[in-house]
């Protein structure tokens, strides 16, 4: 894995990219999405641009899959460095918190509308990368599936409004990264979680270098899901001890690699391995937000229509 530049921008992200620079204009909030995980990581700083000084609202969502004492530690960071946050779980999610937390964001939109004797229609657009949740929570919002959804990035590929309230509508937009993935440490955190195709990857190499963060993140929970006596060795070593504990072997007694490739990337994905947190929050103050490597290298590749697009 560490011989492998991980890139991933297809065709219609460029595309998405100029729609949603375009769409930004219009609207009243921005619900940005970013998995609790890695909330640095899964920020794309292309869209942090795009939003600029407009009213946000930053929604950590699967935190029911993170830390709690962590996603504790995130709001707070969140919030002195002045951005409006909120913890969310897209599965067991309370609707009417959300909503009113929506209605707080925008208070002073829909009054001062109010004053001229309008019922302001409050239009939200929701943004964020690939697989953080995007359509699952609108449609949890709205009370059925209008917004297709997947376990697997690049389900939606062009907007749609979705009126969630009568006033208000849910702008849902594709999931978009950056042109140049220059921080390969945030590139393969990203793969993880699944924005990043895993047809695009070396998988035996991604779940080796996942499995070396979750010996030190989480070492207890990584022994007794897969039965292993001990977490001697380095990633492969410790692939090679999981399939023998589990029994993944193939005719000879060959360790079954690809069966445990895919089992424990869609097992840290969905949480079984237990509530993890992969990154923490940096000790900055209220007026120094330390941008992460990879939000530097987006100031250093940024271009007028953001497009380095590669075949889809």
């Amino acid at each position: 894995m560490d011989n492998q530049k991980i890139n991933w921008y297809p065709g219609h992200m460029a595309k998405a990219r100029r729609q949603i620079a375009e769409q930004i204009k219009k609207a009243d909030l921005i619900l940005e999405i970013c998995d609790a995980r890695m909330p640095f990581s899964s920020r794309n700083p292309d869209l942090n641009r795009m939003i600029g000084f407009r009213k946000r609202l930053l929604i950590l969502n699967k935190s029911d899959l993170a830390n709690d004492t962590v996603n504790r530690r995130w709001l707070n960071w969140f919030q002195n460095q002045g951005t409006d946050a909120v913890l969310l779980s897209t599965l067991r999610m309370n609707r009417k918190e959300l909503l009113d937390r929506i209605e707080k964001s925008t208070r002073e939109i829909t009054e001062k509308a109010l004053l001229r004797g309008m019922k302001k229609t409050i239009r939200a657009m929701v943004i964020g990368v690939p697989n953080v949740g995007k359509s699952t929570m609108i449609n949890r919002l709205r009370g059925d599936s209008i917004a297709q959804t997947g376990d697997r990035p690049g389900v939606t590929r062009a907007s749609q409004v979705i009126r969630v309230t009568p006033y208000l509508e849910l702008l849902d937009t594709p999931g978009l990264l950056w042109p140049r993935l220059d921080d390969q440490d945030a590139a393969r955190r990203l793969c993880y979680i699944g924005t990043i195709k895993d047809e695009t990857v070396d998988l035996y190499g991604l779940t080796a270098a996942l499995l070396e963060e979750l010996k030190i993140l989480a070492p207890q929970a990584l022994i007794e899901r897969y039965h292993l006596k001990d977490l001697s060795g380095d990633g492969p070593q410790v692939m090679e001890s999981i399939c023998r504990g589990r029994g993944w072997l193939l005719k000879g007694g060959e360790a079954d690699l690809e069966r445990c490739c895919n089992v424990v990337l869609d097992e840290f994905r969905g949480g079984k391995i237990g509530r993890i947190s992969l990154e923490e929050p940096k000790n900055n103050s209220r007026n120094e937000l330390n941008q992460t490597d990879h939000e530097k290298a987006g100031d250093r590749n940024d271009r007028p229509d953001g497009e380095s697009p590669t075949a889809d």
